[in-house]
């Protein structure tokens, strides 16, 4: 019997209808449950041949279980080894070498240093620094958040020199980065199963949580979704997330990669809507279950780059044409099929998280 576990935290709507709906196959061979673990033994593998990670990113006891799992045999979704190695400003970066738009963004020093360092632990930081070029570079309006996230935690809307300064002084010991604020006119949120799978969302995020995903979309031109589709395919396959949500943000019809470290995305039925619920639950049904198939024994290479699953990684996605990454300071060209938005229809947004 190989199982499928679900390993998760708060949430109450997609764990148990994951479960439910793997179950409800009747495979042969294949069963579905939640994990429930204690002191984890060296000498002890795990029961589960592949294991559905919702909340290792918030307990470091579940991270080191799953660590330990994947060294044992066990298929994890999301790879526990690459998710605590990333973060987003490699994000950003990886974006650019891909070709792939993503905003101006710069990381910034700390601003109250880390615990147990003191002003000689800084001795390489330039000092002070050159506030004058991060500026001319990002420009205002702009985003302050933590470089690993946290649901919005941190995170600062700013349209000033004096607005900055006012929230990096609040930053405390946090490692942030300065992004760009992208004056949208559509915004995406996709699901990126298997690497393969993509369900595009309209998303809304100036809007109440959840009231965010937008039930009833306009009519939004054909070739601006596939290049979404195609961009959110790219970047899952470059991280080898087997599971993410990855935004965009449009500006001029260009579709800037805003955020895209989700491996454990929302996947509450009462925020995504019904029919976006029963998507992801089947898609990661399948995934799951394809996964728990194909397992082979694993055959052993102690090495880091075997833990991050670079043998099996997939090729990057094409480009349907080649294309330059969007201007940094000024907008990209209009597509002739693109319409200009008016005034009143363009916010100003950028990475949540």
């Amino acid at each position: 019997m190989k199982k499928i576990g679900v390993l998760f935290g708060m949430e109450n709507t997609f764990p148990g209808a994951l479960v439910e709906r793997i179950n409800a196959r009747n495979l042969d061979g294949i069963r579905a449950e939640f994990v429930e673990i204690g002191a984890i033994r060296l000498d002890q593998p795990p029961v589960w041949s592949v294991i559905v990670d919702r909340i290792s990113h918030d307990i470091p006891f579940y991270r080191a279980f799953l660590k330990h799992a994947v060294l044992c045999g066990t298929t994890v979704i999301n790879n526990p080894f690459w998710w605590s190695a990333d973060d987003k400003f490699f994000n950003y970066s990886l974006a650019a070498k891909l070709d792939v738009a993503a905003p101006a963004t710069v990381i910034l020093p700390h601003k109250v240093h880390p615990p147990g360092t003191t002003d000689r632990s800084m001795r390489n930081l330039q000092y002070p620094l050159d506030w004058d070029s991060v500026f001319d570079y990002i420009g205002f309006p702009a985003f302050l958040k933590p470089v690993n996230g946290g649901g919005w935690r941190d995170v600062y809307h700013i349209h000033s020199r004096e607005e900055f300064f006012a929230a990096y002084d609040q930053s405390r010991d946090l490692c942030m980065m300065l992004q760009k604020a992208v004056h949208f006119s559509d915004y995406f949120r996709c699901y990126v199963v298997g690497q393969e799978k993509v369900r595009i969302m309209h998303y809304d995020p100036r809007r109440p949580h959840h009231e965010r995903y937008i039930l009833n979309p306009p009519a939004t031109d054909q070739k601006l979704l596939q290049r979404v589709e195609q961009d959110a395919l790219t970047l899952c396959r470059a991280l080898g997330y087997d599971l993410n949500t990855v935004e965009f943000a449009v500006e001029n019809g260009v579709p800037y990669a805003i955020d895209f470290m989700n491996p454990a995305p929302d996947a509450d039925l009462h925020s995504v809507g019904r029919e976006n619920f029963d998507w992801i639950v089947e898609a990661v049904a399948d995934l799951a279950i394809h996964k728990a198939q194909t397992a082979k024994p694993r055959v052993p290479d102690f090495h880091w780059s075997a833990y991050l699953g670079a043998a099996a990684k997939k090729p990057a996605a094409k480009s349907a044409a080649k294309r330059s990454a969007a201007p940094r300071k000024s907008p990209a060209k209009k597509s002739a099929k693109t319409a200009k938005p008016s005034p009143d229809s363009v916010s100003t947004i950028s990475a949540i998280e």
